[in-house]
This record gives C-alpha cells, sequence and structure tokens, in this order.
C-alpha cells in the first residue's frame, strides 16, 4: 500500500473514495453541494463514534465515520474509526482512499489513521495455496489530507506501522517454518540497516557464555536456539543505553510438563516478544532516532524428548545463580534469565523485557492491558507514559518481596516456578528481577495482549503489541 501525505482538499485529490470523521456539534468543512452537511442534519450521519454513513458526490464515495467529542478525541478512538470506516470503504470496492484530518488537531491523530488503516488492512496470506489477487482487500493506496504539511509525520507512521506488521508476520508464521533459525535469519536483515549491527550464537555459544538457564530449554529440541544480539547507534546519540530483552519461544509445548492439547496451535505465537524487539530495531533504525539500543532475543524451541530437562533438574545461569527446575512449562522465565543477564552485561542503562510470560496475567487483566512490572517508580512511569502515547495499554501489579519468598528452594538458589499457583505474574516477575542488576528494569507480560487481543485494527492474529510502545519509549530517552 501506498502511503501519502497531501494538502489538497479531498474532492481535488485522485482518491475514489474519501473518509470524513464527524464530529459532535461541528459541520463537514468541505462539503460537496451541501450533500454532507445533509447527511449530519438528517441524522444519518452523526457523531457517535465508529457510526457510518455514505454519500455519492461528484466522482467520489464519501464514508462518513463518528468521531465522537472534539475535547473527547484522541489517537485510539481515530485508530479503531478508522478500521471501521476502512471496513465500509472495502464494501465499496474503495482502491484510492483519501482520509481528510480534522481540523486544528494534532500531528497524533494523523499519525493514527495511518497506523489504523495500515493495521486493518494487513492480511497473512503467505501459506493459503490461492492467496487473493487483490492485497490488502483491495486498497492500493492511502492519501492522508490536511491544511497543514504532515508529509513527516505521515511517513514516520508509516514506518512504524509496517514494522509492526514485519512483527505480526513473524508471529503468524507457523512453527515449522519459523524455527530459531528462522528468527535469527530475520534479526541478520535488520543489520542491512544504517547502525545496526547482529551477532547471533547458537548452542555452543550458550554454553560458552555459561547460559545454563537457556540452555536446558533448548536442550530438549532438534532445532538449534539462536542468541540474537542487536545493537542499534543513531546519529548524534543521546540518553543511557535502552536494553530491550525478547523471548522467542517458537514452539512451547510446555517439555516433560507438557500442556493440555486445546489450543496449543497457539503456542508458535510463544515467540511474540521477540517479534515486538525486532520490529522496534527496525523502525528505530530506519526513523534514524538519536538513542543507544542493545537489543537480546532468545529464541528456541521447548519440546519433550530423551534429552529434555526434567522436573527436578538443577541448572546454573550466566550470573551463576543456580535454579531448581519445578515446571518445565514456566520456560519463558529461564530463556529471559541468561538473555536479561547479557543485556547487562552489555551496558543497558534501563532495562524492558517483554514476553508472553504467564497465563496469571490472562485471568487478572483479560486483552486488554498487558502487566508491568517494575523495579524503580520513575521508569515505570516513563514506559507507561510510552503506552499511553501508544494506545497500547498497561497496568502495574506489584513486586512485592513476600513474592520473591515463594521462589525459595531447599536444593538450589531459587525455583523457577511455585506450584501454589498464587500471584503467578508477580512471582515470575521476581524471578526475572533476580537476573537484572542494578540496572533499572520493567517487565511487560503480554500474553493477553499479544494475539487475538479483539481490537477492531488487530482483531485475529499476531497484534505486533509493543512495538510502537518501544518506538515511543525510545523517542522519549532522546528527548
Amino acid at each position: 500500500m501506498i502511503v501519502e501525505s497531501t494538502t489538497e482538499l479531498p474532492q481535488d485529490t485522485d482518491a475514489d473514495t474519501v473518509v470524513i470523521g464527524v464530529l459532535d456539534g461541528e459541520k463537514v468543512h468541505h462539503d460537496i453541494d451541501g450533500i454532507l452537511n445533509g447527511l449530519v442534519a438528517a441524522g444519518e450521519a452523526k457523531a457517535k463514534h465508529r457510526h457510518l454513513a455514505v454519500a455519492h458526490a461528484g466522482a467520489k464515495r464519501w464514508v462518513l465515520v463518528g468521531l465522537g467529542k472534539r475535547d473527547e478525541l484522541d489517537p485510539e478512538k481515530v485508530r479503531i474509526a478508522a478500521a471501521s470506516a476502512l471496513g465500509r470503504a472495502r464494501e465499496l470496492g474503495a482502491e484510492r482512499l483519501c482520509w481528510e484530518v480534522p481540523h486544528k488537531v494534532g500531528g497524533e491523530i494523523a499519525a493514527a489513521v495511518v497506523e489504523g488503516t495500515m493495521l486493518t488492512a494487513y492480511r497473512f496470506d503467505r501459506f493459503k495455496s490461492k492467496p487473493p489477487e487483490n492485497g490488502n482487500g483491495g486498497l492500493e493506496a492511502l492519501l492522508v489530507s490536511a491544511h497543514d504539511d504532515l508529509s513527516g509525520v505521515v511517513a514516520e507512521a508509516e514506518i512504524v506501522t509496517r514494522a509492526v506488521n514485519a512483527a505480526r508476520n513473524l508471529q503468524n508464521t507457523p512453527a515449522n517454518a519459523l524455527t530459531p533459525t528462522a528468527v535469527a535469519d530475520a534479526a541478520r536483515v535488520l543489520g542491512e540497516l544504517d547502525g545496526v549491527t547482529v551477532e547471533v550464537e547458537g548452542r555452543a555459544g550458550l554454553a560458552r557464555l555459561g547460559m545454563g538457564s537457556f540452555a536446558c530449554v533448548a536442550q530438549g529440541s532438534a532445532e538449534e536456539p539462536a542468541l540474537i544480539t542487536l545493537r542499534y547507534e543513531g546519529p548524534d546519540a543521546q540518553g543511557p543505553t535502552l536494553g530491550l530483552v525478547g523471548k522467542a519461544v517458537t514452539f512451547d509445548t510446555g517439555g516433560i510438563s507438557i500442556k493440555n492439547a486445546n489450543r496449543m496451535s497457539d503456542m508458535k505465537m510463544d515467540m511474540s516478544g521477540g517479534a515486538a524487539v525486532l520490529g522496534a530495531i527496525e523502525a528505530i533504525a530506519e526513523l534514524k532516532l538519536p538513542v543507544r539500543v542493545v537489543a537480546v532475543v532468545g529464541a528456541t524451541e521447548n519440546m519433550p524428548s530423551g534429552n529434555a530437562v526434567k522436573p527436578g533438574d538443577v541448572v546454573t545461569a550466566a550470573n551463576g545463580t543456580t535454579i531448581e527446575i519445578i515446571n518445565t512449562d514456566a520456560e519463558g522465565r529461564l530463556v529471559l534469565a541468561d538473555c536479561l543477564t547479557h543485556a547487562v552485561n552489555l551496558g543497558a542503562e534501563r532495562l524492558v523485557d517483554i514476553a508472553t510470560l504467564t497465563g496469571s496475567i490472562i485471568t487478572a487483566l483479560g486483552n486488554t492491558h498487558a502487566g508491568l512490572f517494575a523495579s524503580e517508580d520513575d521508569w515505570a512511569a516513563q514506559i507507561t507514559a510510552a503506552a499511553t502515547t501508544t494506545g497500547e495499554t498497561v497496568w502495574r501489579l506489584p513486586l512485592h518481596a513476600d513474592y520473591a519468598k515463594a521462589l525459595d528452594s531447599d536444593t538450589a538458589d531459587l525455583m523457577n516456578v511455585n506450584e501454589a499457583r498464587k500471584a503467578g505474574s508477580s512471582v515470575a516477575a521476581q524471578f526475572l528481577q533476580r537476573f537484572t542488576g542494578d540496572v533499572p528494569w520493567a517487565h511487560l507480560d503480554i500474553a493477553g495482549t499479544a494475539w487475538g487481543a479483539g481490537k477492531p485494527y488487530a482483531s485475529k492474529g499476531g497484534s505486533g503489541w509493543g512495538v510502537r510502545l518501544f518506538v515511543e519509549l525510545a523517542r522519549s530517552l532522546a528527548r
């Protein structure tokens, strides 16, 4: 899809379909022979959020979508409205769509138009034997019309949204095609971007680095694991070095503690945290943000076999901590433990990890919020602000010392899980904190938001959750 900005009036563009947002108590500024305001006056077009009406005027089709009250307008409402408008435009056979940005709003509203449209237009058809001829549902171009020149805002929004959709491609790819090696190959492609370097270590590298925690998860699989390290240094980089750590378990059976077969096919998406990190690096580099980032992605399968780690085994992590394996399905934290240590050793000064880590977070927060755990209030506030900006909402949960006691082991320094299953997400976060040193750290548990989140612009499959948040977080560190 081509995405462009224009200062032309919608009726003067070559679009075949135009979307106009209707705000409560306000008229359509660029009417066509009174037809559009006539729809509003008749009550056919309404300001009620997502309400749709269609008119034909001149040589174009016009979709009027409700945006609510001006003083309540925010980017998330616009993304959702853009999803609804695109659905109707597709029904009308739109190929070139023009969105008129409401008058006297900030650039973030124009960016939300791009995001909502591109995210909704996304389709994953790589494995269809007869993929549709009209990719993006027939939509060839999106034009964003505004009085002011918003070309920079629109171009940046396109870059970020393409990176989100690239992460969704990784998420939606089946595990027989997206092996840990394939994740590493996707990371190597990013090494072609200015300022990005990539290193990949396999099973031998894990042993050399003393990563017994990560390695024990990988030992049950015939697939080679991948410790993927990416560095980005932007032009005139400033601020602290941002460390991004992502879990990329490309298929999670649970190992010896095998999962129930129901919906196990979804476990191809247990690499969603790693996908978000790769997508974020792509966007940050394409935007040439003036920051330094060190990103670590741990990619492996978690499989049962004669070589698999067993409940009761004890392994040693890269920082020397010994871990008693109680449940092999609590594997994500074992991978992240060594990846967090690696990021700290590589100089991360602000640290955040992202993972589909616990089912408990879905019970607590459903699909609306990701769980946020943080070692410092200021760092938590900065991440929350980025999440609010991007509409990827988070809810901070406690890291009380009592939760750490649940991991006490009689055999090793700690257990990987407490089988009492109380406060599972907080206990898991306490486990991870043992591997972050003194670096300000946060953990994002995205088990409920990574796929099937139900957003109108990402209703099925992978959502690419976290890419936009990380880009905004990197921007905030560079300000």
